[in-house]
């Protein structure tokens, strides 16, 4: 299990545009976010340990924070081919069988990912509602196998910011998870 951390893309960076079909078929934008107090981005899988591993407390931050007025969307960007337990129809599960309440979307072209600079799963980005970044940082200090509770701690006080209107702190610790699983050939300039 290697730790890749997060790239720390430069706050105030717009939201990257993007246009991917979501597990119940259907295309979602980022168009689909206007009116929103804010937006979370998540770049995550099915199979990754670290995404495994905050699953269940990210469902819980996702309906909570949504009902607020935060918007939520997961975004799957690894190569089906070597890694099929990523596959969309494998999305489709694990969207069901966790409850997730937010879209889930496939990244096939890996476009969206490199457009964002992600470099790990789970990698999260935070936008207020001018689409801007305000917070790209750890859900918490939790990793697997450690004995910290999942709670979400980091990514609750952020959201709680931009939900009052608020810039969140600057001192964000960066996400660390798997890196995202590249097509051969396909690996971006900034990772690594």
């Amino acid at each position: 299990m290697v730790k890749t951390p997060s790239t720390m893309l430069p706050l105030g960076t717009p939201a990257p545009d993007f246009s991917l079909p979501n597990v119940d078929g259907k295309t979602v934008s980022l168009d689909s976010f206007d009116g929103s107090k804010g937006l979370l981005v998540v770049f995550m899988c099915n199979h990754c340990p670290f995404v495994i591993h905050i699953a269940d407390e990210l469902k819980k931050f996702a309906d909570e924070y949504q009902a607020k007025g935060l918007a939520v969307v997961g975004i799957s960007a690894n190569d089906v081919e070597n890694y099929p337990d990523d596959s969309p129809e494998k999305m489709v599960e694990e969207a069901k069988s966790r409850g997730y309440s937010f879209p889930y979307l496939y990244d096939a072209t890996q476009d969206t990912a490199i457009a964002y600079k992600a470099a790990c799963t789970p990698d999260f980005f935070v936008f207020d509602a001018d689409k801007k970044l305000v917070y790209r940082g750890q859900f918490d200090a939790s990793r697997p196998g450690s004995d910290i509770p999942v709670t979400g701690e980091d990514l609750r006080a952020a959201a709680d910011q931009v939900l009052a209107g608020k810039t969140p702190s600057e001192d964000q610790t960066p996400s660390i998870g798997c890196n995202i699983k590249w097509k051969p050939g396909g690996e971006p300039e900034y990772f690594g």
